[in-house]
Order: structure tokens, then C-alpha cells, then sequence
């Protein structure tokens, strides 16, 4: 049967037509279902730029839209009728099995929390994020939806993205790693030595402290971090990616010999772009809902939405949230609040002290 997944249609910075095209793209290649969310009159002006539209497109409109600039929970109080929201009250509703949208991050998961809540034993939802190795992709957790954490969050936040990246990639036991500035136990601030603590007395297959370097070797399976190292290392692995193909662009048409130099090794450089572009991946899962939601780069194109939609869909296909509750159970008592030392002061850049 078809899994329906709802689009925000006018989220993002390219305007609806990139998403509608997207949405268009992952419904003739797969057995789908997606909702558009939106203002439908430029929908509809999208769809009839678009060859081949099924009918398994629908259109439900919305009369209001919350912006980049606007703060999250109080866009999502004032704004009952936009499309990031509306999505939501369909997902709780049972009319549609997941959401996907490019638009607000923060507004996305204030109007995720709003409506579907959190799993049983999770404190805090998180975004997990796909990142390119060597050797196979690997999960980082949290990038962005948690500066200030607890240990017991990055604990949950192994299990959720240990959880992801068995049920996706099929891994049976996923390594997890504990991001830190040295690979010692005893490297950290005060929030990773107590995280390491509560990792190494669970069953999780936890590997200890990986260092920045190792993100992208593909030794680890899964890599923990508060939501502000992890944002920072996604923005720079984004920027860096960029900053190469650009460099090689401009290396490359300094002489004759490098042109056809490049000529000849096309299909690498292809290759490479492909393996380091964002689009490929999609989205970023938010783990730790009653739900399925996915949030987008601002500026996808079709191609990384169409990835997005499929990948909520595989989510809800293989029931990776029944694979992070039953995980949270295995795992021991890592995240529960009780075993957690009392806070002594306050939170300073993701940690306590």
C-alpha cells in the first residue's frame, strides 16, 4: 500500500515549484502518495509546469505561511492555518504517515512537538543527519535542534540515530561514537564525560570518544553531539564540500593540461560531487517524535526533496520509531533522569558545569 507523505509546498527558498517538481519526481518513481501543502493556486501553476502528474497528487490549501525570519513557537501559536502546521494536524490526525518540509526548522519542530508529542523516554527530539564516508554513510546526532543538552540526551540521541541507522542501512549493531577533542575517556567537557559514562555501562556498542577527523573515515557507525557542535560540524562539512568543487573548478581552467586533465577524469569529479552533495541524502529525520517528520535544506532543489519524500517513506515502511523504542529499552538505564548527577550551574555552550 502506498505510504502518504504531506509536503510543505512553501517552505524553502526556492519557491514552490522546486518542491512541487520534487514531489512529482518521488511519486512516478515510487509507490507514493504526497499531500501538498499550500497557497493552491501556485501550486496548481507548479503542477502544470510538471509532465506526468499523477493522481496520487492531492492539494490541500492554506492561507498562511510562516518565514525563515519568524521565532518558532509563536509563529506556530499565531499561525493555525499555515502549511507547516496544517501538515502536522494531518499526521495526527491519520491522514497522512509522515511530513516533509524545507521551510523553518525550528517552526517545523515547535509544530511537531504542538501536535504529536514525544516517544515514551525521550526528553528531547533531535535531528540526525547523513553524513558521506569513505567507507559508508554515517549517522550524526544532534545537529541543531538541541544547543543546550543533558547527558541523558546524548545518550538517547545514540540510541535514536543507533536505531536509524540499523533499520536504513542495515546494520545490526551500529557503532556509536562520542564526539570530543580526544579519544581518551577522560577528554572532554564536564556534559561528555558524564555522556561517556552512561554509554559505557549500556549495551549500546559504544566505541568511546571519536575524534573531529574521524566523521568522515566511516570507522563509526554513529556519531553524538549536542545540537551546536553538531551544527556547526554539518555547516562546515557543507561549506568545505563547496569551497573544494569550487577550487577544482578554478584549478581546472587555469591551463590547457588541467582541462584535459579534467576530460579525461569526468566521470570522478562527477562521482565526487555526488557522493559530498547534500541533495543525495534528502533530509534530516527528526528522531524522537510521536512521528515522522524530515526537515530540509532551505535552498533544495527537486532532486534533494524527491530523496526526502522517499526517505520519509522508508521510515515509516520499516517502523524505525518501534526500532528506537525497543532499543531505548535494551540500552539500560542511560537516559533515565534518575541516575543523572544534579545540575550545578548553568548551561554554558551545550554543557553543565
Amino acid at each position: 500500500m502506498a505510504v502518504h507523505i504531506a509536503l510543505d509546498a512553501m517552505g524553502g527558498d526556492r519557491g514552490p515549484e522546486e518542491l512541487v517538481s520534487g514531489a512529482v519526481q518521488a511519486v512516478n518513481e515510487s509507490d507514493l502518495e504526497v499531500t501538498l501543502l499550500g497557497d493552491e493556486s501556485l501550486i496548481n501553476k507548479a503542477l502544470r509546469n510538471n509532465k506526468g502528474v499523477s493522481n496520487r497528487i492531492h492539494i490541500v490549501h492554506t492561507s498562511q505561511l510562516i518565514t525563515m525570519d519568524e521565532s518558532p513557537f509563536e509563529a506556530v501559536r499565531r499561525k493555525k492555518d499555515s502549511s507547516i502546521v496544517v501538515a502536522f494536524e494531518l499526521l495526527k490526525d491519520d491522514k497522512v504517515e509522515a511530513v516533509v518540509s524545507a521551510g523553518n526548522s525550528g517552526a517545523t519542530m515547535a509544530s511537531a512537538l504542538t501536535m504529536l508529542g514525544r516517544l515514551k523516554k525521550i526528553s528531547r527530539p533531535g535531528i540526525a543527519s547523513i553524513f558521506p564516508t569513505l567507507k559508508k554513510p554515517n549517522v550524526m546526532m544532534d545537529v541543531g535542534a538541541n544547543v543546550d543538552c543533558r547527558p541523558q540526551h546524548l545518550f538517547q540521541f545514540g540510541v535514536m540515530a543507533a536505531a536509524f541507522s540499523k533499520v536504513l542501512f542495515g546494520i545490526e549493531n551500529p557503532s556509536i561514537g562520542l564526539l570530543s577533542i580526544g579519544e581518551e575517556g577522560g577528554k572532554g567537557n564536564a556534559l561528555v564525560k558524564s555522556a561517556h559514562e552512561l554509554f559505557k555501562h549500556s549495551s549500546l556498542n559504544f566505541i568511546g570518544n571519536v575524534e573531529g577527523r574521524e566523521t568522515f573515515l566511516g570507522d563509526v557507525d554513529v556519531i553524538v553531539c549536542d545540537g551546536f557542535v553538531g551544527n556547526v560540524c554539518l555547516k562546515l562539512s557543507e561549506g568545505l564540500a563547496e569551497a573544494v568543487l569550487a577550487m577544482l573548478r578554478e584549478e581546472i581552467s587555469k591551463t590547457w593540461a588541467a582541462k584535459v586533465g579534467y576530460l579525461l577524469a569526468k566521470e570522478a569529479f562527477t562521482n565526487f560531487r555526488k557522493r559530498v552533495d547534500y541533495a543525495e541524502y534528502g533530509g534530516a529525520p527528526l528522531l524522537g517524535l510521536n512521528g515522522t517528520g524530515i526537515i530540509c535544506h532551505g535552498r533544495s532543489n527537486a532532486t534533494a526533496i524527491k530523496n526526502a519524500v522517499k526517505l520519509a517513506a522508508d521510515m515509516v515502511r520499516h517502523k524505525v520509531n518501534d526500532s528506537i523504542s525497543a532499543l531505548l529499552e535494551e540500552a539500560g538505564p542511560g537516559g533515565s533522569e534518575k541516575i543523572l548527577p544534579k545540575r550545578q550551574g548553568p548551561a554554558v555552550a551545550g554543557g553543565w558545569v
